[in-house]
């Protein structure tokens, strides 16, 4: 059980609450004074893991598999500590996504119980409990937080990747943002029946089921789908060849879903944060593509691309039922945008 889930869950309400009526630029101020009051409480020990410079390459060397990472693991925190590692992961995300990303924690307690049954001996299952873990999830500051200046925070960990850059407290990057679960839905025990993507997919596979012939066609990109997304965990993504239907071809009902797929990713970040992806989204074409079956159970995927955007979304590991989603910015990953703009600035000068 994650002790700070419940409270984690209250504080996005509070914030999801509020958050219509703050401007950007408070969303940086109200980042900058969570991670400082949460760095204010770890020890030095602890401080040492969680903060880097705003220059490390750490910064970008992200992924969304188990794996050794940097930075300071929910694990090693005291409840207080713990709770401030919500509450900063909360500055960040709507109430749709934060009850997604803490759902998403939880679901290694479901795979520990899956996988550890299975284990031959005492050791065989403290290598799936180490390896399955709700508290193994890394909290990482990189700069120093403050409305002047660029810093920028992560919180990552098995399927989950959420990536942060704040410049002078108002330019907010909230890419890559990674969503992933396994099991995808869940067969067994007392969340039976749980599909935290159960949007993503299905929003996806009513789009496509509504092309006629024509639509298909220019929508499909293989009968098989790929084994992993396009850009997997790359540190750097161009922008991909614009396949697939534009949404110039789609009906209005069409159009509509398309809109709902991809509001279904933006409003993981909190609603001000989404109105400045969806300022850039609304800028150019965009495009739907799709490989694989088309029905529930078989293996698919889908991406979403404009001219500054990608989403991409794949269910094909563990018979279909293990997902993985993505949304990025071509130019603004890990406020690369802002930041090169800030950097010609000071050039000039």
């Amino acid at each position: 059980m994650i002790r700070p889930t419940l409270s984690a869950l209250l504080c996005t309400s509070l914030l999801a609450l509020s958050a219509v009526q703050v401007r950007a630029h408070e969303a940086g101020k109200q980042m900058a004074e969570v991670a400082t009051l949460l760095l204010s409480v770890l020890t030095p020990e602890q401080k040492a893991k969680a903060t880097f410079s705003f220059e490390d390459e750490e910064r970008i060397n992200w992924h969304f598999i188990p794996r050794e990472r940097k930075g300071l693991p929910l694990k090693e925190m005291t409840p207080q500590q713990e709770l401030l590692a919500h509450a900063l992961l909360n500055t960040g995300l709507g109430f749709r996504g934060a009850a997604k990303a803490a759902t998403i924690m939880s679901l290694e307690e479901v795979l520990w119980q899956m996988e550890g049954a299975k284990a031959a001996d005492e050791a065989a299952k403290a290598a799936v409990r180490a390896k399955r873990d709700p508290e193994q999830y890394f909290v990482s500051i990189f700069g120093t937080p403050d409305i002047k200046g660029s810093w920028g925070w992560r919180v990552e960990g098995h399927h989950l990747s959420l990536n942060f850059t704040i410049k002078d407290g108002q330019l907010l990057r909230a890419t890559p943002t990674f969503f992933g679960t396994n099991p995808g839905e869940v067969r067994q025990g007392n969340l039976l029946g749980l599909r935290v993507l159960g949007k993503e997919e299905d929003l996806g596979r009513e789009l496509v089921k509504s092309l006629n012939d024509e639509q298909w066609k220019k929508a499909l990109l293989d009968a098989v789908a790929p084994k992993e997304m396009i850009t997997a965990a790359e540190k750097r993504v161009n922008m991909l060849k614009p396949e697939g239907l534009s949404n110039a071809d789609m009906t209005d009902a069409q159009k509509a879903k398309l809109k709902e797929i991809i509001t279904e990713y933006t409003d993981r970040v909190r609603p001000e944060i989404a109105a400045e992806l969806w300022a850039e989204i609304e800028k150019s074409p965009i495009y739907f593509a799709w490989a694989g079956g088309k029905e529930r159970g078989e293996p698919h995927y889908y991406r979403v691309q404009g001219k500054a955007f990608l989403i991409e979304y794949d269910n094909v590991q563990n018979e279909a039922n293990h997902p993985h989603s993505v949304f990025r910015s071509f130019e603004g990953d890990f406020g690369r945008d802002i930041l090169g703009e800030h950097h010609k600035a000071e050039h000039s000068k």
